[in-house]
């Protein structure tokens, strides 16, 4: 099932004294921020219209309304930002919410269940998959490729994975 709320960014810290935050950006283009805001947090306490938003390097500095100075930029640390769904565009073909992927079983091409996607992560040279197998509570990392993960299966709430020495053999 679709999730409702959509995470679309995260606030890394405060940025200059007149509370400013600096954001991670989860869209495909990051300074569409702006179109689906408000943005709210993970709890839904608190909605920020975004004032102000431009590019540094390596992430965004944004003017969120209601945050007036440094120290209450700085309670925002870490905070992640949501928007309902309905706001933000369809994905293309062969493309994915991170919110979507999260949760779906994850199979072998024979059909053995190797665990579930715990998280998406992008660290700057793609996505990467954290799976978490089994019971024992223990993750690998996968990237998030077509060779790797062949098949998406949102209705049927599954992935296959390709083991990467799989991969490599050619299987």
């Amino acid at each position: 099932m679709a999730a409702e709320r959509v995470c679309v960014a995260q606030i890394g810290g405060a940025h200059g004294i007149r509370g400013e935050v600096k954001l991670k950006s989860f869209t495909a283009d990051p300074l569409a921020l702006k179109d689906y805001a408000p943005l709210e947090t993970e709890d839904g306490a608190a909605s920020f219209e975004i004032e102000s938003l431009r590019p540094v390097k390596g992430y965004l500095v944004a003017k969120l309304r209601g945050v007036p100075d440094r120290s209450a930029a700085e309670r925002l640390t870490h905070a992640k930002l949501f928007v309902p769904r309905q706001r933000l565009p369809i994905p293309a073909d062969e493309e994915f919410y991170h919110a979507d992927l999260i949760g779906l079983r994850a199979l072998t091409p024979e059909g053995r269940e190797l665990g579930t996607v715990h998280a998406v992560h992008n660290f700057g040279a793609g996505d990467i998959l954290e799976l978490r197998i089994g019971e024992s509570g223990a993750t690998i990392m996968l990237p998030f490729t077509t060779e790797l993960v062949p098949d998406i299966d949102l209705a049927r709430g599954r992935i296959i994975v390709v083991p990467p020495q799989d991969a490599e053999a050619g299987h």
